[in-house]
């Protein structure tokens, strides 16, 4: 047997050979399973999050669900800024691949609705391993219809609409700096906008859906995963829509009548509370189209010889136009600070009501090298404090500075929030009032070492009555509000309450930062003030008084340092700073005009140009803010007076009316009955003015050429205009009486025409600028 499987050839294994061979096909399994579980463990532990990821990306279309931003409306709920539906076109390249569709056609078709370049649309097309190519991010209603209609007609699957949102703001250019603006991706990019943006933008959802190889959604499931998207907090602002409203008109109309060179600024707010209830900066623009710059300034652009140039000067434009002076720029706020110095003076007891100064019209002061200069050269002469304050005299501020001496008025500054200390006595210092807003810059002051210098004290001198040192708008309104409040220094704050998405709201509180004053100092600064604009021959700031009101109040007019570059000329920034009721304030109002031109034909000065501004302002907003007047006799005398209705009259009976009215009649037509009357019953024209009375007839329709009226009186204009068949009506009437007070603007600009009937309304100003000088 055994030579017989020698002879086959044949070899069978013993049983060492068969144990090797098992011993090996074991090693041999352990060591390949040992190396399975490894990679296992390497791609179902170690990377497991990698490939789940892929085959999430492979299996699954994600589509984002934009979070609706927050709502921002005034402190009354008219809303500011909102977000619309919108929708968002994009393309497919994938699909457009795979359905082999005509690149032209989509090309030509899109660019045509688009406004946009096709060859931007065929290389969007080219990338065709991409799913989403974004062409227009939140297209109108119409936009999006007329993309729906051609990608329908023609059977496209490569255009997708998708819906998205857009901010809308609804008062346009109204409050633009406060409300700001949001860029392409939905972002706040100034304002509160901005500021808030974290609290505005909400949370963005998804819906998850399963897709095939191809990459369109599967067929016969419905599974798919929603991510609600979470809208953002609803922002109630402090500010009043129709405070904001007057106050940016009245602006505007300082701007024209004066010539403003470099734009103007305007802040209204509540002294009790820091609450702002109108902030405006001109110029302005449309929060709607924030990147469109005024015309004149895109023709120049047009003719840059480089696009690099057209650029730079549109960017530039842009800047200027968002920025809001209010809280950005600094100034030397002038005689408006001796309001600050006369509160200092007051609570250290150092002045009384009693006290008096000599102003001879200048002074020396240790470490000057020449002598302080008054407004006034002439002098003053002898006045007391009142006067002194009515005058804005340089003199007896200074005088008050030094008595004060250069720590204490430091230590007051810091105390109103000007700066915070330092410990390095060389640092020039700083502060901020912290306002919601971006851009707010500090002020520029001196270092103590150089300000606290016994020997040299011209610039405590100077900072007396406002010069040497620059500050914000805002920062002066924080000021001025607690010396007359009380004395209570309370941060400004523009946002009244925060309602989130789940329903909860929260109160934004005022928030004191401490009292820098007593309260008996305030009542006696406040009585002080209101001379300053009542007394209607002393006070500085008389063209700010409204009929029926106690308003109180300080003149400001600063040299700039720098020269207009054109002219060369000397600039100056006036202003004005007052609040009412003066006895128990509940509204500040700080108007700030940045170089006025002399052309105007007004005497450049705080007096003469911002206190009109405030004065008219005051007289739109204290009735909003349901404070009533109370006249005297005087002033009801010389009030405008309200047309009755007289149709359906009898001639004795409509003249009786209109008697008691305090207005003239006079009757066209011989009638019994009235049928018309010029101007319409509810229309407020000056007293004494004399109504045009049809008896069973009707005026012609017709009308006349406005007349120029700015330099008349009062009195004359009205004559001037009934010759006309027209009436006028005045922002302000409690200076009507005087013989210097004339029309310093008109509504309707001279040579235009208007209907008979009707009413031109003006401003009246005291023109006297050889009592009232540069202040």
């Amino acid at each position: 047997m055994e030579m017989g499987e020698r002879k086959s050839g044949l070899c069978l294994p013993n049983r060492m050979m068969l144990r090797r061979a098992l011993f090996l096909l074991i090693v041999c399994g352990i060591v390949a399973f040992i190396l399975l579980g490894v990679r296992l463990f390497q791609l179902q532990v170690l990377e497991h999050e990698r490939y789940e990821s892929a085959a999430l990306e492979q299996q699954l279309r994600s589509t984002v669900l934009s979070a609706r931003r927050g709502t921002v409306t005034d402190r009354s709920g008219h809303v500011l800024a909102l977000s619309a539906t919108a929708w968002s076109i994009y393309l497919c390249p994938s699909e457009y691949r795979r359905y082999e569709e005509d690149g032209e056609l989509i090309a030509s078709g899109l660019s045509e609705i688009l406004n946009t370049d096709a060859e931007k649309i065929r290389s969007l097309l080219a990338d065709t391993g991409s799913w989403y190519k974004t062409l227009v991010r939140r297209a109108d209603q119409e936009t999006a219809e007329a993309v729906r209609r051609f990608k329908n007609e023609h059977s496209l699957h490569c255009i997708k609409i998708e819906t998205d949102n857009k901010r809308v703001y609804p008062y346009s250019s109204l409050a633009a700096h406060v409300i700001g603006f949001v860029g392409a991706d939905n972002t706040g990019l100034s304002g509160v906008e901005y500021s808030y943006n974290t609290l505005l933008t909400g949370r963005d959802g998804s819906v998850k859906r399963l897709k095939n190889s191809a990459g369109s959604d599967m067929l016969f499931t419905s599974w798919e995963q929603v991510k609600e998207a979470q809208s953002g907090a609803e922002l109630k602002l402090t500010l009043d829509v129709t405070l904001q409203y007057y106050l940016e008109k009245q602006l505007r109309q300082a701007v024209a009548d004066y010539s403003i060179g470099n734009g103007a600024a305007a802040i209204a707010m509540n002294p009790k509370t820091g609450a702002i209830l109108a902030m405006a900066s001109l110029g302005s623009f449309d929060l709607n189209h924030y990147s469109l710059v005024p015309e004149e300034i895109a023709e120049l652009a047009a003719q840059c010889e480089s696009s690099e140039a057209a650029q730079s000067l549109l960017d530039e434009a842009r800047q200027r136009q968002w920025r809001n002076k209010a809280v950005s720029d600094t100034y030397e706020p002038g005689s408006t600070f001796k309001i600050l110095t006369l509160a200092m003076a007051l609570e250290e007891g150092l002045v009384s009501e009693n006290s008096s100064f000599y102003c001879g019209g200048s002074m020396n002061v240790p470490g000057r090298g020449k002598p302080l200069k008054c407004w006034k050269t002439a002098g003053h002469g002898s006045q007391t404090l009142t006067q002194a304050a009515q005058h804005s005299c340089n003199v007896a501020f200074a005088t008050i500075g030094l008595r004060l001496g250069e720590e204490t008025f430091y230590r007051y500054c810091e105390a109103f929030g000007f700066f915070e200390g330092s410990e390095d006595e060389n640092l020039p210092l700083s502060g901020k009032t912290g306002i919601a807003l971006p851009g707010e810059s500090g002020s520029i002051w001196w270092s103590r070492k150089v300000f606290c210098n016994p020997d040299n004290l011209s610039q405590l001198a100077a900072a007396s009555f406002g010069q040497t040192f620059n500050i914000t708008p805002i920062q002066l309104c924080m000021a001025v509000s607690a010396c007359c409040n009380g004395g209570y220094l309370l941060e400004p704050r523009l946002v009244e309450s925060i309602t989130y998405a789940d329903g909860t709201e929260e109160k934004v509180e005022p928030k004191i930062l401490r009292q820098v004053i007593s309260e008996e100092t305030s009542r006696k600064l406040n009585a002080i003030l209101e001379q300053v604009v009542s007394d209607k021959k002393e006070g500085t700031g008389k063209n700010a008084s409204v009929a029926g009101y106690r308003i109180a109040g300080k003149t400001g007019t600063s040299e700039k340092v720098a020269q207009n570059v054109v002219t060369g000329e000397k600039e100056y920034i006036v202003s004005f700073i007052g609040y009412a009721p003066a006895n128990d304030p509940e509204i500040l109002v700080l108007v700030m005009l940045d170089a006025p031109s002399a052309d105007s034909g007004i005497y450049i000065s705080g007096g003469q140009m911002a206190a009109p501004v405030v004065g008219a302002f005051l007289s739109e907003a204290l009735p909003v803010l349901g404070i009533s007047p109370s006249y005297s006799e005087e002033e009801s005398a010389a009030l405008d007076r309200d047309v009755p209705q007289l149709i359906g009259m009898g001639a004795a009976e409509a003249e009786a009316a209109l008697r008691s009215a305090g207005l003239s009649v006079r009757f066209i037509g011989g009638g019994e009955r009235v049928t018309a009357q010029l101007p319409a019953a509810g229309c407020t024209i000056a007293g004494e003015s004399t109504v045009l009375v049809y008896l069973d007839s009707a005026p012609a329709p017709a009308s006349a050429r406005v007349p120029e009226l700015s330099g008349l009186s009062y009195r004359e204009a009205r004559e001037a205009l009934s010759q006309l068949g027209l009436f006028v009506s005045a922002e302000n009437t409690s200076l009507a009486g005087e013989d210097s007070v004339k029309i310093r603007s008109q509504s309707l600009s001279p040579g235009s025409f208007l209907s008979y009937g009707g009413v031109i309304r003006v401003t009246l100003a005291d023109g006297d600028e050889g009592s009232l000088g540069k202040y």
